[in-house]
């Protein structure tokens, strides 16, 4: 292998879920690609397009050129749309069709990431023409992919995978994101502590100070007398952090304590993914 070390568990984790997706769709009857699933606006059909369309962009196909339609009433945005185009394309594609063409694609991926000799902290090209580190964006594409493997699982009634190496890939990718939500978003307080414990098949306990400047910073160490601390279990982290949930609808699964407007202000909040 000529995968550098610090990719090889993007590589992993990416190949586990996309296996998985592959398995959970081979035999599935044509009305079950319809299904809708908890991501807004996407069905089956077009959750796995969604990954197909972004596993060909890294192998370093080029865009499809297609105009979207204007009635599309959850694309509301260019990030958006972006990711639109290559779900929209393939909206009227067979199973069949679908399911030869994410076979093949797991082929040539699998066939480039035996191959890639570069070093992580190579410029490659990401979305909308951002650029990003070949190390950064296979850490975000494992995440994306193993996302989208719990939106099909928990559309077709087949949970599972919650502790995949996936799932440890995302844990870092949303953690690294909580000091901006606890500091910057829901503005908790100088010089305070927030701590979030979370169980489940991914277990964890951190802790973010927001210091006198306002900055926030995470730490693994917990806090004594934090202002606001939030419990709750793996699946429901993610699934709000993905934006696949509101918070209504899962309170009786998150238990805070401490400042109560500091925590309704996280919660509000707590949805990163675009």
């Amino acid at each position: 292998m000529s995968l550098h070390p610090a990719l090889q568990p993007y590589a992993d984790a990416w190949s586990h879920s996309i296996e998985a997706i592959s398995e959970l769709v081979q035999p599935l009857p044509e009305a079950d690609w319809n299904r809708r699933t908890p991501c807004p606006g996407w069905s089956v059909r077009d959750v796995v397009s969604h990954v197909i369309g972004l596993d060909s962009e890294m192998y370093g196909d080029p865009r499809p050129i297609h105009t979207l339609p204007r009635d599309l009433f959850h694309v509301i945005n260019d990030h958006q749309r972006y990711m639109e185009m290559q779900v929209d394309v393939r909206r009227h594609h067979t199973a069949p069709e679908m399911t030869s063409e994410l076979e093949l694609m797991i082929i040539r991926r699998n066939r480039q990431l035996r191959n890639e000799s570069r070093d992580p902290g190579t410029k490659v090209r990401g979305p909308l023409g951002t650029e990003l580190t070949l190390e950064e964006s296979m850490r975000r594409h494992a995440f994306d992919v193993w996302a989208h493997e719990q939106d099909l699982r928990t559309a077709l009634g087949r949970p599972g995978d919650l502790d995949s190496p996936g799932a440890l890939v995302a844990r870092d990718v949303l953690l690294d994101e909580l000091p901006r939500v606890v500091a910057d978003l829901a503005q908790a307080p100088r010089s305070s502590a927030v701590v979030v414990d979370v169980h489940g098949p991914v277990e964890f306990l951190r802790t973010v100070r927001v210091d006198i400047q306002g900055r926030g910073t995470l730490e693994t160490a917990p806090a004594l007398g934090p202002a606001a601390t939030l419990t709750l279990d793996w699946e429901t982290y993610v699934r709000l952090a993905c934006g696949r949930v509101t918070v209504d609808s899962v309170a009786d699964r998150i238990k805070t304590e401490g400042d109560q407007d500091l925590a309704a202000a996280i919660l509000r909040h707590f949805t990163v993914t675009p």
